[in-house]
């Protein structure tokens, strides 16, 4: 089926599955009180402004410490699998744990696979002082190697905030098919070069003659150096 993958990433029982049912309008992964109740990737497919997007949920990726032979190290591989085959990843988060640092590797995953990411603070219902300027600020401080990433504030219980994941997704989904024209990519590469001491190997100075795109989704470059 094509159309925008979407995977559900985040640490056991942050309310991935529950996220998933709200999104989707019904039942479709089994949901209970026990942390991790998800063993494996499940899609679901579903039509959202005439864009087919087909939505990953994936069992909880652990600190490696706490993985049990087995299964739960099947279920981080399906995880990291579900990332690999995905285009856009939703990185929920607990709003009433503060970013531990498992979230920061999930986010470093995601990055370093080149996917697009949206930070979904969960359980938002659940935070007495609601100061989504702040938290926002704190979440960017703490994942700096994705200054871009939108953060949404929701609550998969009540529903609130759930309607502005998808256009986001689509918009997303946009912004990484565009092509941009090479004018204008050397234009940003001077810029940039400009701005920076450029490496030395001795006397001689990298040069950087050009820059063109290669690619979309991810967004792909060339630099001829």
């Amino acid at each position: 089926v094509s159309g925008i993958k979407v995977a559900i990433l985040g640490r056991p029982n942050v309310g991935k599955s529950l996220l998933l049912n709200k999104i989707v309008g019904e039942e479709r992964s089994i949901v209970s009180d026990i942390p991790g109740t998800t063993r494996d990737a499940v899609d679901t497919i579903l039509d959202f402004n005439g864009q087919n997007m087909i939505l990953i949920d994936t069992a909880g990726i652990r600190r490696r410490g706490k993985i049990e032979k087995g299964i739960e190290t099947y279920s981080v591989l399906r995880s990291i699998r579900a990332l690999e085959r995905a285009d856009i990843a939703l990185l929920v988060l607990d709003a009433t744990e503060i970013l531990p640092a498992q979230d920061a590797h999930i986010a470093g995953y995601i990055e370093k696979a080149g996917k697009g990411i949206i930070i979904i603070v969960n359980k938002w219902d659940l935070v007495s002082q609601k100061d989504q300027s702040g938290y926002t600020e704190y979440i960017k401080s703490r994942l700096k190697f994705a200054p871009y990433a939108p953060v949404l504030f929701i609550s998969a219980l009540t529903g609130k905030g759930i309607k502005n994941i998808l256009p986001m997704v689509l918009q997303i989904s946009q912004e990484r098919s565009i092509q941009i024209p090479d004018t204008q990519i050397n234009e940003l590469v001077k810029q940039a070069v400009q701005s920076h001491n450029l490496p030395r190997s001795g006397k001689k100075v990298l040069s950087v003659y050009s820059a063109s795109q290669t690619g979309i989704n991810p967004p792909t470059f060339r630099i001829l150096v």
